[in-house]
């Protein structure tokens, strides 16, 4: 199936959105659980292919491959360096600049800087990403995620 850029563009707001939507639950103490799966259902491919994914504050367990690890990594659990990526909470998740994005036969590749400031701080983290997206029943999904945080200098800020 043919996959647009901008169906890419949409694929990472809805992604940063989702992962913000995850840690505002848990703020309001709603059901962050129902959220995160449904997140994680929505935006990778678990049900129908093999998932690799590189979280970006990992540095004991460095893979998440199946879907109950990549849920302890957004919301905590099963391993103890989990804290709950998703939970942190996020304020707002965007991008340091337009993303590279390449179509290559049923796959697009995006790759970009990603900007995340937490609710209630000034600090925040750049994290690099390279996502690969395929298209299931019409609807783009992650088969490969890999991301890492980049040191911020002072000269940055």
């Amino acid at each position: 199936m043919k996959i647009e850029k901008n169906e890419v563009k949409k694929f990472l707001a809805s992604w940063t959105k989702g992962v913000i939507e995850i840690g505002k639950a848990h703020e309001e103490q709603k059901n962050f659980t129902e959220v995160a799966i449904n997140f994680l259902n929505h935006h990778y491919a678990f049900e129908e292919d093999d998932v690799m994914f590189k979280p970006t504050f990992t540095s004991i367990r460095l893979f998440r491959n199946n879907f109950d690890e990549a849920l302890s990594y957004f919301i905590a659990g099963s391993f103890d360096e989990d804290n709950g990526f998703a939970l942190k909470p996020w304020a707002k998740i965007e991008l340091d600049e337009e993303p590279n994005i390449r179509l290559i036969d049923d796959c697009a590749y995006a790759m970009g800087l990603l900007n995340f400031y937490p609710l209630k701080s000034e600090d925040y983290s750049k994290v690099v990403f390279t996502f690969i997206l395929k298209k299931f029943s019409n609807n783009l999904k992650l088969i490969l995620h890999h991301s890492s945080p980049v040191p911020i200098s002072k000269l940055q800020m």
